[in-house]
């Protein structure tokens, strides 16, 4: 019979020191929300869109850079979208009433 005392990490995992230890959990590390982005079809939007991407390697507080980043871009689309001219309005019918 021994009196030797196990080591308190062979105690907490209920085995001995030369079991390895499996690393714990870090809520607050970054995690892939792996939401699925389906392409648009407008190369300058598809590519605002997969910008979000980066956000999964970023801790939190540098999300918001990102979105800030995507917002931006978008937004611009959207107003490159109303500088062009469009096609011309078609005749209306009602012009000269009297």
């Amino acid at each position: 019979m021994s009196d030797a005392v196990p080591e308190p990490a062979a105690r907490e995992n209920g085995g001995g020191p030369s079991e390895a230890r499996a690393p714990e959990h870090d809520p607050a590390a970054p995690a892939p929300l792996d939401v699925p982005r389906t392409p648009t079809g407008n190369a300058e939007v598809d590519a605002r869109l997969a910008r979000l991407a980066d956000a999964d390697h970023l801790a939190t507080d540098g999300h918001v850079e990102v979105y800030e980043d995507v917002h931006r871009g978008l937004r611009d689309a959207l107003t490159a979208l109303d500088a062009r001219p469009g096609p011309p309005a078609p005749p209306s019918q009602y012009e000269n009433r009297s």
